[in-house]
């Protein structure tokens, strides 16, 4: 248990590092990248009328939550990996080795988490305005 701790509370400092930490600009670019990805994709799904990303994937059966990761992967996939040998720099440059768990985690949060929150919000207000477009007030 104390081996879990000390993983999350390394990553935590090395997030919360602040912009004196090396490489801190990872911890603006890697979301922006991301965002943008998730911008773009969450426009086509609120033009096609797809459902919200996360939950589509959280529901839906087998072979089309395959799909669904599948395609996530493609818009999310270069931004995790690099999110991932950025921290790996990171954590040679600040601890002098390499926690690849660390590593996948803080790429999770940076790239994976942002791209998530991004393509649903984008998706669900879009549909949202064009569900009430036609909609007049007396």
């Amino acid at each position: 248990m104390d081996e879990i701790v000390t993983i999350f509370t390394r990553v935590w400092t090395d997030i919360t590092g602040g912009a004196h930490a090396p490489l801190s600009f990872r911890l603006i670019i890697q979301p922006l990248v991301a965002a943008f990805f998730a911008i773009r994709t969450g426009i086509q799904d609120a033009q096609a009328g797809r459902p919200l990303f996360f939950w589509a994937v959280v529901l839906s059966d087998p072979a089309r939550r395959r799909e669904l990761l599948r395609e996530g992967w493609e818009h999310v996939g270069k931004v995790f990996i690099a999110a991932v040998i950025a921290d790996a720099i990171y954590q040679l440059i600040v601890h002098h080795w390499v926690y690849p768990s660390e590593a996948l985690i803080v790429a999770t949060i940076l790239a994976v988490l942002p791209y998530l929150a991004i393509r649903g919000l984008v998706n669900r207000v879009l549909r949202h305005r064009r569900s009430g477009k036609g909609v007049t007030q007396a």
